[in-house]
């Protein structure tokens, strides 16, 4: 077996959906995904439209993100440094592929009567 065949958790993927779930699996991931849907977003700009996240939490989730090739980090050459995020092509496949269970959360919330969030945070999805 190769290196390459290897999950984060030290195993062989069983299928294509457990090797997109090793790289959204956590809390957070998916929302910040969506926060950076549109736009590339600095630290601070993500954090406030992740209400509840750490900053602590929130620097380690966009360094896995990175490392697995969906959030691109640019750093320009500021005083003060200036830092943004962004999704690479392959987070913006995986954000589309994430559409649909989006609409399904929208429609179980519906189901459920559970209000929907602000108007901005409805956009994504």
């Amino acid at each position: 077996m190769s290196e390459q065949s290897l999950t984060k958790k030290n195993r062989p993927y069983v299928c294509g959906l457990d090797a997109a779930v090793d790289v959204i699996d956590g809390k957070w991931k998916v929302l910040i995904l969506w926060a950076l849907h549109d736009q590339p977003r600095r630290f601070g700009e993500t954090k406030r439209l992740l209400p509840g996240i750490s900053e602590k939490v929130l620097a380690q989730q966009l360094r896995e993100l990175e490392a697995d090739g969906v959030v691109h980090r640019e750093v320009y050459d500021e005083v003060p440094p200036k830092v943004e995020y962004s999704l690479t092509d392959s987070g913006l496949a995986l954000n589309a592929a994430l559409g649909p269970l989006g609409a399904w959360g929208t429609r179980r919330m519906t189901e459920l009567g559970i209000p929907y969030p602000s108007p901005a945070h409805r956009a994504a999805y």
